[in-house]
C-alpha cells in the first residue's frame, strides 16, 4: 500500500498564497483599521458616524461581490428563511457592539485595552464551547483562561492605580502634568470586545451561510439605524462627514470607509480557505500585537510596568494555548495516517 499523501502538499497547495492572504488580513487589522479610525478621531468624528459610514460605504462592495460571485439568490434565501433570521438578527446587534467599542477604543486611547481583549478572545470562545456546546476544555486549557482573567486584573489594577506625573505650576505648587494621560479606569473593553466577537463566532457557527452573505444581511440590517445617524449628526451640526469645517480630504477618507472594512475580510476568508486552521489560528494574534505596538510607539498611550507585566502573562497564556493547539493538532494528523495505513 503506497504511503498517504501529507496535508501539507496534498490539502494545501497554495500554502504560500494562504500565507499572504493571512498576512494581508492580520496586518491590515493591526495597523490599517486604527490608524484610519484615529485618524478620524483626530478630525472629531464620533464613533457612531464612524460606524454609520462604514456600513454605509461597505454596502456597495458586498452587493457587487455577492453579485459577481453569484450569491445574490443565495442573500435572499438566507433573508427569508426563519432558521438564517434567528441567527443572524442578533448576531447584527453583536458585531455592531463589536465595530462600535473598537472605534470607541482607538478613539479614546484604549487601543492597548483592544489588543488585550483580542489576545484573550480565542480563550474565551473556549470558555463559551464549555458552556453553550457542552465543549470539555483540556486542563492545559483550563490554566491558559486562568491567566488571561489573571491579565485582566493586573491590567485593572495598572490603570486604577495609575497617576499622572506631578509637575510644578506658576506658584511653585505640585500639580498632576496636565499634559499627562490619565487613568483609564477598568479595562471593560477587554472583556466586551471578546465577549461581543466570541458570542458573535458562537452564533454564526448555527447560520448556515457564508460570510459574505452573512455580512451583507448583517450590514443591510444596520442600514436604517446609520442613514438615520448620519441625517441626525448631520442636522445637529455633530457630524463631520462634508461639513464646512472639516478638510475636503478628511470626508473623502471618510468614503473609503468601506474598502477598510472589506478587504481584511476578503483576505481572511481566502487564507482561511488555502491554509489549515491552527496556522490561521496561530496568525492570528499578529493582528493584537501590532495593535500593541501601534498604541505605544505611534498613539503615545501609556505602558507602565504594571500593563507590561498583563500582557507578559497573557502571553504566557497564549504560548500555552497555541502549544496545546499545535499538539492537538499533530496528534490528530498522526491518527489519521495511522487510519489510512490500516
Amino acid at each position: 500500500m503506497s504511503n498517504p499523501p501529507t496535508a501539507s502538499v496534498e490539502q494545501y497547495p497554495h500554502k504560500g498564497k494562504g500565507l499572504a492572504f493571512a498576512g494581508v488580513a492580520f496586518g491590515w487589522w493591526a495597523f490599517i483599521v486604527p490608524s484610519y479610525f484615529k485618524l478620524l478621531s483626530v478630525h472629531h468624528a464620533n464613533p457612531f458616524e464612524i460606524l454609520a459610514q462604514r456600513v454605509l460605504f461597505g454596502i456597495p462592495i458586498l452587493l457587487l461581490m455577492l453579485a459577481f460571485t453569484k450569491q445574490i439568490g443565495v442573500f435572499l434565501k438566507a433573508a427569508t428563511t426563519w432558521a438564517s433570521l434567528k441567527v443572524l438578527i442578533p448576531s447584527t446587534g453583536l458585531i455592531a457592539i463589536n465595530w462600535y467599542f473598537f472605534i470607541y477604543a482607538v478613539s479614546t486611547d484604549r487601543l492597548s485595552h483592544a489588543s488585550l481583549g483580542y489576545y484573550i478572545n480565542p480563550l474565551f470562545s473556549i470558555g463559551l464551547g464549555f458552556l453553550f456546546l457542552g465543549e470539555r476544555p483540556r486542563p492545559v486549557q483550563w490554566g491558559a483562561i486562568a491567566l488571561a482573567c489573571t491579565a485582566v486584573f493586573v491590567m485593572a489594577y495598572a490603570e486604577l492605580s495609575y497617576s499622572a506625573p506631578m509637575i510644578a505650576n506658576e506658584l511653585g505648587e505640585m500639580i498632576p502634568d496636565p499634559s499627562a494621560a490619565v487613568s483609564k479606569g477598568f479595562p471593560w473593553i477587554s472583556l466586551l470586545l471578546p465577549a461581543s466577537f466570541g458570542m458573535y463566532g458562537l452564533l454564526r457557527k448555527q447560520a448556515n451561510v457564508g460570510p459574505s452573505v452573512g455580512l451583507s444581511f448583517e450590514m443591510m440590517l444596520l442600514l436604517p439605524m446609520c442613514v438615520g445617524l448620519v441625517i441626525w449628526m448631520h442636522n445637529s451640526d455633530q457630524g463631520i462627514f462634508f461639513s464646512t469645517e472639516t478638510p475636503v480630504w478628511v470626508s473623502l477618507v471618510m468614503l473609503l470607509g468601506g474598502v477598510v472594512t472589506i478587504v481584511p475580510l476578503i483576505c481572511f476568508t481566502n487564507a482561511v480557505r488555502l491554509l489549515p486552521l491552527s496556522t490561521v489560528g496561530l496568525m492570528q494574534y499578529s493582528a493584537p500585537t501590532g495593535q500593541l505596538l501601534l498604541s505605544v510607539v505611534f498613539f503615545d498611550e501609556v505602558f507602565t510596568p504594571l500593563k507590561f507585566a498583563a500582557f507578559a502573562i497573557i502571553w504566557v497564556a497564549v504560548g500555552i494555548y497555541s502549544w496545546d493547539m499545535i499538539r492537538g493538532h499533530r496528534a490528530s494528523r498522526a491518527a489519521l495516517r495511522t487510519e489510512m495505513l490500516e
